[in-house]
């Protein structure tokens, strides 16, 4: 009694389909991955971006097929599968929304305030070079006249 139940929860004739389906699926993104980096042409940025496009795809699959995410633990609800799939998604653009906003204002938001404090910087002392070498020149200037 206990094999038929166990060969009916993984599907037709005891082999687990979903997770074989869900193997071959990682495997060819990820020789995908490995075909676009090595014999491609395409610029580092666009290799970089196609990999990671290919690992949320990957991390998505691994989720659906191999962890379940859409399963309930109640028979009768499918509330909580889709509850955990909401909180997953919604956990995954949190981490987005962090990601991309602290990129963006370390990125743009504060290189063009440093770069314009550095101007004003340099621009301080430049101004206080000038006043030290026409300090220079005046007392060089009055020590000459002192002299004859």
């Amino acid at each position: 009694m206990a094999n038929h139940n166990n060969a009916a929860a993984h599907g037709h004739g005891g082999i687990p389909w979903k997770h074989v389906v869900g193997y071959i699926f990682s495997i060819i993104l990820t020789l995908l991955a490995l075909y676009v980096t090595y014999k491609t042409d395409f610029s580092r940025t666009t290799i970089i971006t196609i990999i990671f496009i290919f690992g949320f795809l990957q991390a998505a699959i691994q989720l659906l097929m191999f962890m379940h995410m859409t399963e309930s633990s109640q028979k009768n609800s499918k509330l909580s599968g889709n509850t955990q799939t909401g909180n997953m998604l919604f956990a995954a653009f949190v981490a987005v929304v962090i990601v991309a906003g602290t990129v963006w204002v370390m990125g743009a938001g504060h290189a063009e305030h440093d770069h314009h404090n550095m101007k004003s910087e340099h621009k301080m002392e430049m101004n206080k070079d000038e006043m030290d070498h026409s300090k220079m020149d005046h007392s060089e200037h009055d020590g000459m006249k002192m002299d004859k």
